[in-house]
C-alpha cells in the first residue's frame, strides 16, 4: 500500500521497522485488583448520582486518576512501549448506561493527559514511549438484532455511531494521543463507523495519526461476531490502510495461533499486532486466569520466532508480570517483514503477488 506520513507517531513506523514493540496489558482486570467500592469510585463529584458507577473503569481518569496513573506506570516499568488510554468504553454510546453520557469528551480527555503525563515521564531518546488512543466496540452491534425474534431490529445506527466516536477521536486527540487503536472489534459495521469518524478527524484537523485495527474471534469458528473470517475482515477495513492490523482479547494466545498466522498471510505489506487475553478465568490462580507470564511469553514467542508479529502485548487478566515476560522473551528476536511484492489491482479486493 502507499506509503502514509504521519504528523504524529511517526517515531513508532520507523520503530517498527527495527524491532517487536510492546503494547501494555489489561485494564480493567488491573483496576479490579484495587477492589475500589462504589464510594471510591463515585469520589465526591459523582457521590449522589443517580445509578451504581462501580463497573464504570473509564470514571477513574475523573475520580481516580492516581489509580490509572499507577496502572500505566507499572506496565511502562514492564517494558511496554505503547499504552492504551483508559477509553475503551468512554463513548458516549457506552456512558449512557451509567447516564454519563454527558462526560465522553471529559472523560477522553482526561485519560489521554493522563497517558501522556505517564508516557512521557518514562520516554528516553534510546526508548521512547507512545499513547494509544482506545476506541472500543461500545455495548451495541449495528449488524445484529438484540431481540431474537426480530432479526431486523437494531439499537444502534452507522450515524449514531459514527458521531459518538468523532467525539472520541476528536477529544483524544486534543489530549496528546500519538495513534488512534481500534479495538476487540465484533461488529466490522461498528468498526468502519470508527474509521470514518477517524478519517473525519484528520480531515478536519489537518492530523495524520497511525492506526492499529484489531479484531476479535470469538470462538473456534476463526469469525468474529458479526460473521466474517479474519481475512474477510482485512479486506473490509484495508481501505482505511492502517499501520497495523491485529487480534486481540476472546482467545488465549494458544487458541489464537491459527488466525493470527492467516492475517499474517493477507495483511503482507502491513504490520500484525497481537495481544490476547490470559486464557480462561481461574479463581484458583494468582492472575485470575490460566496462562502464567511465563506460558503467555513462551507462546508469543514462538509466534515471534515463527515471523508472525511486530506488534505484541497482553488483553484481560495480563499484568505487568506478564509484560515483562513477553518483553524479555521477545526482546531478542526481529521483527516480522513485510512483504513489498504484494500488491492490489485497482479492480479487485483480492491481493496479487509480483
Amino acid at each position: 500500500m502507499t506509503a502514509v506520513t504521519y504528523t504524529r507517531g511517526q517515531a513508532l513506523a520507523d520503530l517498527l521497522a527495527r524491532r517487536i514493540v510492546i503494547i501494555d496489558g489489561a485494564m480493567g482486570t488491573m483496576i479490579q485488583r484495587f477492589r475500589l467500592t462504589e464510594e471510591q469510585v463515585r469520589g465526591e463529584r459523582f457521590a449522589h448520582h443517580g445509578k451504581d458507577v462501580k463497573n464504570n473503569g473509564e470514571l477513574l481518569s475523573l475520580t481516580r486518576p492516581d489509580v490509572i496513573r499507577d496502572i500505566h506506570e507499572s506496565f511502562l516499568a514492564a517494558g511496554a512501549d505503547i499504552l492504551e488510554t483508559n477509553t475503551f468504553g468512554a463513548t458516549s454510546i457506552a456512558q449512557d448506561d451509567y447516564a454519563l453520557g454527558h462526560l465522553a469528551r471529559e472523560l477522553n480527555l482526561a485519560s489521554a493527559r493522563i497517558a501522556r503525563e505517564a508516557a512521557d515521564k518514562f520516554s528516553t531518546p534510546d526508548k521512547p514511549r507512545f499513547v494509544a488512543g482506545a476506541l472500543g466496540p461500545t455495548p451495541r452491534t449495528a449488524s445484529i438484532s438484540p431481540d431474537v425474534n426480530d432479526p431486523a431490529a437494531r439499537n444502534v445506527d452507522f450515524e449514531q455511531l459514527r458521531a459518538a466516536y468523532f467525539e472520541q477521536v476528536q477529544a483524544l486527540g486534543d489530549g496528546g494521543v500519538d495513534l488512534l487503536l481500534v479495538e476487540t472489534i465484533f461488529d466490522t459495521l461498528n468498526a468502519k463507523a470508527a474509521l470514518f469518524a477517524i478519517d473525519e478527524w484528520f480531515e478536519q484537523s489537518g492530523e495524520r495519526l497511525p492506526v492499529i485495527i484489531s479484531g476479535t474471534v470469538t470462538d473456534a469458528s476463526g469469525r468474529i461476531l458479526s460473521g466474517q473470517t479474519v481475512t474477510a475482515f482485512w479486506y473490509s477495513v484495508r481501505h482505511a490502510q492502517p499501520l497495523a492490523i491485529g487480534l486481540n482479547c476472546a482467545l488465549g494466545a494458544a487458541l489464537m495461533r491459527p488466525y493470527i498466522q492467516e492475517l499474517a498471510k493477507v495483511a503482507g505489506d502491513t504490520f500484525i499486532s497481537c495481544y490476547p487475553n490470559a486464557g480462561l478465568p481461574n479463581p484458583m490462580s494468582e492472575t485470575g486466569f490460566d496462562e502464567t507470564p511465563e506460558v503467555t511469553a513462551r507462546l508469543l514467542r514462538e509466534f515471534a520466532q515463527e515471523g508472525l508479529i511486530n506488534i505484541v502485548g497482553g488483553c484481560c487478566g495480563t499484568t505487568p508480570q506478564h509484560i515483562g515476560a513477553i518483553h524479555d522473551a521477545v526482546a531478542p528476536l526481529g521483527p516480522r517483514s513485510l512483504r513489498r511484492d504484494v500488491f492490489y489491482r485497482e479492480d479487485s479486493e483480492v491481493p496479487a503477488v509480483a
